[in-house]
């Protein structure tokens, strides 16, 4: 749906810090901020909040700009690095003290620290009351440092109405006179996103609840500049399967790892994060052009949303069955090189490619594409793992013999073929299918399990599947 004329166009932003990597609470605030604004025909921004030069780094700003296109949460212009804004930012700050709405505070901190001490001894928040708000400048001491604070206001209550937690109100005696500007002359965040938001035009600013307390101390600065209210949608955290705040064993990793280390399509994250806390109807399978044809913050629980790996695994499943085969192949390519410790040429993607169609049917993660497809480009003979080891005593041994001579004499090396010429062996032998495929299997593919054993036959072809059972046999 796109704005009209007479409505504001939406602009939404997601504004990490890159102290560390994309992690899932990030990519799911993103998410919801991009479908948002694709749902409402606006613009989705991105902003660098690397202000912390300290913790700040150009991996930590790698990785969020690749999780967020693999994810494929394309942004709206060049992004927007916060540091390079800190002059607009102090720019502010002394309007502010030109307006009389700030004003320049010399408390030490070992004055700050007693005031703190005070607090804790009374058992009461510490919240900064400056006497340097309404002194006399004349008072001020010679060469001392100063920071500048913002004149909050003092008698009342602001309210906010909140897209997704409803109206929510806090009482100005809660509000301090936070720091705008450092002692020397360095933004605080809370003046640096006032000020970026309000410069980037963003209409709806939607993020973790742990934002919620940010949004009244923004809302007096923005107040007192005169600016324009965002609507404001504080979305609940991200809890474990246990109800418990959400840790790495939970699997709170970044959006690499996902990929990377857990296997997990890009399709199946973008699914899954959507789903956590958000709704719609029992719809658990949602694709991307529905999801931005569907989105609305109305539909954003205010309960804290539970992370179940095995659900994503689950899903995930769902859509390595769905893809194309030879996308499948490009993601499994590399994995499979490196397992073998050489490069994959065009007739080993290809046959990757043609193994997908079997292999996929019963993967959750591109690892098991992977473990399921490595038989195909083992050097003979074969390294049994120990459970194949197991389905190759002598008397199987002395099977595969007699049916290397079956399917020695089997030119035509078709399924529908091969599927005659194994379960005839089995009759004649007065034995179960499974009694033959089992140790089949093992001998062509070192393993206790594989994708169907007419598939593996097809895959391998008619010379190395003769060879690999003649190697097994006694």
């Amino acid at each position: 749906m796109g704005a009209t004329d007479n409505q504001q166009r939406v602009v939404t932003r997601f504004a990490p810090s890159p102290t560390g990597f994309l992690h899932i609470g990030g990519a799911r605030t993103a998410l919801f901020n991009w479908l948002f604004a694709r749902h409402h025909g606006g613009e989705f921004k991105l902003r660098i909040e690397d202000t912390d030069r300290k913790r700040s780094t150009d991996e930590a700003i790698h990785a969020i700009l690749d999780g967020m296109r693999w994810l494929g949460l394309d942004w709206d212009g060049e992004e927007i690095y916060q540091f390079s804004r800190a002059d607009r930012h102090a720019e502010i700050a002394h309007e502010l003290l030109e307006k009389g709405a700030a004003y320049r505070c010399y408390l030490s901190q070992e004055e700050l620290q007693a005031m703190r001490e005070t607090a804790q001894a009374e058992r009461k928040p510490f919240r900064v009351r400056s006497p340097w708000r309404d002194r006399d400048p004349g008072e001020v001491p010679a060469d001392a440092p100063s920071v500048v604070r913002l004149k909050a206001p003092q008698e009342g209550e602001t309210v906010i109405e909140d897209a997704v937690q409803g109206s929510v109100r806090v009482s100005h005696a809660e509000i301090d006179d936070f720091v705008m500007l450092r002692a020397d002359g360095t933004p605080t965040y809370m003046l640096a996103v006032a000020v970026d938001d309000h410069d980037m035009g963003v209409t709806h600013c939607i993020r973790g609840d742990d934002h919620l307390n940010n949004a009244f101390r923004q809302r007096a600065l923005i107040d007192a500049m005169g600016w324009d209210h965002m609507v404001y949608a504080h979305v609940p955290m991200i809890h474990g399967h246990d109800g418990a705040k959400l840790s790495k064993r939970h699997g709170a990793l970044g959006v690499e790892s996902y990929r990377d280390e857990m296997g997990i399509l890009p399709e199946a994250l973008f699914n899954y994060l959507l789903r956590l806390g958000w709704g719609h109807g029992d719809d658990e399978i949602i694709s991307r052009d529905q999801a931005v044809e569907w989105f609305g913050l109305d539909n954003v629980g205010k309960s804290p949303a539970r992370f179940d790996v095995k659900k994503l695994e689950n899903l995930n499943g769902h859509y390595i069955r769905e893809a194309d085969d030879a996308r499948l192949a490009e993601i499994v390519a590399p994995r499979v090189a490196a397992h073998l410790g050489r490069e994959l040429h065009a007739e080993g993607i290809t046959l990757l490619q043609r193994s997908m169609a079997s292999v996929k049917m019963r993967a959750k993660t591109v690892h098991e594409l992977v473990d399921g497809t490595l038989f195909l480009f083992r050097t003979r003979p074969l390294k049994l793992d120990e459970k194949a080891e197991k389905l190759l005593e002598d008397a199987d041994r002395a099977l595969l013999a007699e049916l290397h001579g079956d399917l020695s004499a089997v030119e035509d090396w078709r399924e529908d073929v091969l599927d005659t010429a194994v379960r005839n062996f089995a009759e004649a032998r007065d034995l179960k299918l499974g009694k033959v495929a089992q140790p089949l299997r093992a001998a062509l593919t070192g393993q206790a399990v594989s994708p169907g054993i007419f598939d593996v036959l097809l895959l391998l072809g008619r010379e190395e599947s003769l060879a690999r059972i003649a190697d097994q046999a006694a």
